[in-house]
């Protein structure tokens, strides 16, 4: 019986907060969520400065102008980056 690759794509397409994470949507369907203790200029930062975001390098990562932060996925999916 043939087994079926999927494929994997960590592409970030999509983002939130709450109260202590961030959680990442993937291409591929994966959902990540990171504390935010471990990202203290995003937890530092106002709601309006975290909503103000974009993806970088093909969805690679995130950027936040607003506080130049920049974040790999593949650091946060503990991947060599």
């Amino acid at each position: 019986m043939p087994i079926s690759a999927v494929k994997r794509d960590a592409s970030v397409v999509g983002l939130e907060f709450d109260e202590h994470s961030l959680r990442l949507f993937l291409a591929d369907g994966r959902e990540l969520a990171t504390p935010l203790e471990w990202l203290p200029r995003l937890r530092d930062a106002s709601a309006e400065q975290r909503r103000n975001w974009r993806p970088i390098g093909k969805g690679e990562g995130i950027h936040w102008p607003d506080i130049d932060e920049d974040v790999s996925v593949n650091a946060l999916l503990g991947l060599p980056t």
